[in-house]
């Protein structure tokens, strides 16, 4: 289970309200929220910021988006001011946190999505953390839409995989929602996935699919398959979400006409591109996985301008 920081009254009420409906843990984004701060402090405080400004300069900052795309992450970045604030117990900080923007919105260069007044040296400590979470979560809400956007006029589904950056998993999974895709399993232990390795150690995939379903009967089976042979194995094994690996097009539209008369499912793996998305998506195929969601989409350029 992921960790669930206990101290959530870090933040307020509106604001975990907020994460809660966003399907967030609050003690869960506080501990990211955490780590990430101690990070970068590891090596001892913001010596510029400490330097050259003074601790009773207070200011207001906006993050602005610098190019085009879909949010996620607004809430996280928000909770980060007020992690900040709870740091101080001997003094009182000042902070409001304004949302302009809400996850899942389109933006352009130059709108304004969120707002922070605290004293300076705060704000210029915090930056970095706040635009860390918020510009890779909505690097990741920006690439899922471009692919939901590629399978527009079908029923293909977009969705993730467990090839995650360490640590945020669930927040990745949160923002490729919030472009509009859905999640695969978030672990190991929700669901079941036989792939290749699981059937050369088991015999066969009928064996391997038998072995599962008598050590958790109530988790769903998915079946990664190789040819044609396999799909119709598993289909036969009443496998009903079949992963058609590394097929072509052509080889997806065959294993479909075995797949779906049996009611059954199919996700497409495995060496699929944004421009052969909609190729793929034109077969019918139920899901497209795509681990380049998670591990390789690029930020989102969003920057932190302090109001003069």
């Amino acid at each position: 289970m992921p960790v669930h920081h206990p101290d959530t009254g870090l933040l307020p009420a509106p604001l975990i309200k907020q994460l809660r409906e966003a399907n967030l843990d609050p003690g869960y984004v506080v501990d990211v929220i955490e780590r990430t701060l101690d990070e970068d402090l590891q090596w001892g405080p913001d010596v510029t910021t400490l330097a050259t400004i003074s601790s009773s300069l207070m200011g207001t900052a906006d993050i602005v988006a610098r190019a085009h795309g879909v949010l996620a992450g607004v809430p996280v970045a928000a909770a980060v001011a007020y992690c900040w604030a709870g740091r101080y117990e001997g003094r009182q900080m000042q902070v409001d946190v304004q949302q302009h923007c809400a996850d899942g919105s389109r933006v352009s260069p130059g709108t304004k999505v969120l707002s922070v007044t605290a004293p300076v040296v705060d704000l210029l400590t915090f930056e970095r953390t706040m635009l860390n979470l918020i510009s890779q979560l909505s690097g990741v809400s920006t690439h899922t839409a471009a692919w939901v956007e590629a399978c527009a006029g079908t029923t293909t589904k977009v969705r993730d995989t467990r090839k995650t950056i360490p640590g945020i998993r669930i927040l990745q999974k949160y923002a490729v929602r919030c472009g509009g895709g859905v999640n695969h399993r978030m672990g190991l232990g929700d669901a079941a996935l036989v792939k290749d390795n699981h059937i050369v150690s088991t015999g066969s995939l009928s064996a391997a699919v038998e072995k599962v379903r008598a050590y958790a009967p109530d988790l769903p089976i998915e079946v990664e398959c190789d040819t044609l042979a396999q799909v119709a194995e598993a289909i036969e094994a009443g496998v009903r979400l079949i992963l058609l690996d590394n097929m072509s097009p052509d080889q997806v539209s065959k294993a479909l006409e075995i797949i779906h008369p049996a009611g059954a499912l199919a996700e497409a793996s495995g060496g699929l591109t944004l421009e052969v998305a909609a190729q793929y998506a034109a077969t019918g195929v139920d899901f497209l996985a795509v681990g380049g969601l998670t591990h390789s989409s690029l930020v989102l350029d969003l920057g932190l301008d302090l109001r003069a």
